[in-house]
C-alpha cells in the first residue's frame, strides 16, 4: 500500500466513517507519536489541576477535537468536563470517590443472641 492511499473498507462500517477514523488516527499519531495507538493497560488518572488546564484551552477557543487529541484523550470525555465546570466550577472537576455497592448487604453483630431452644440445642450437638 502507497502512501496516501487508504486500505480496502472492512465489513460492517460505511468508507466514511473508515477513512474519518484513518484521518483521526493519523492526527493522533503526528501530535503524539505512534505509542498513542497502542492498547492502554490502564487508562491516565487525570487531577483536577489536569482537567482545569485542558477546560481553560477550551474556554479560550481551541476545540475540543484539537485539545483531545493533543492530549490522546476522548472529545467526549473533554467535553463532559468543561460542563460539569460550567455547572459546578473548579469543585466539578475533583473526583468523587465512587464505590461498588455492595452485593451482599454487612450483617449487623448481634451482641446478645437468643437463646437456642431445646430442640435446636440437640440439633446441634448431633
Amino acid at each position: 500500500m502507497k502512501e496516501g492511499e487508504y486500505p480496502e473498507t472492512p465489513n460492517g462500517i460505511t468508507t466514511r466513517k473508515f477513512k474519518d477514523t484513518i484521518r483521526k488516527w493519523k492526527r493522533m499519531v503526528d501530535s503524539l507519536g505512534v505509542g498513542v495507538l497502542r492498547h492502554k493497560t490502564k487508562n491516565k488518572k487525570w487531577n483536577s489541576e489536569e482537567k482545569l488546564v485542558l477546560v481553560s484551552k477550551i474556554l479560550a477557543g481551541y476545540s475540543y477535537n484539537s485539545v483531545a487529541l493533543d492530549n490522546g484523550i476522548n472529545y467526549r470525555t473533554l467535553y463532559k468536563w468543561v460542563q460539569k465546570y460550567k455547572e459546578k466550577g473548579y469543585n466539578g472537576l475533583v473526583d468523587e470517590k465512587k464505590e461498588r455497592p455492595r452485593k451482599v448487604p454487612i450483617m449487623k453483630e448481634n451482641s446478645s443472641p437468643k437463646p437456642l431452644k431445646e430442640s435446636e440445642r440437640e440439633e446441634l450437638i448431633r
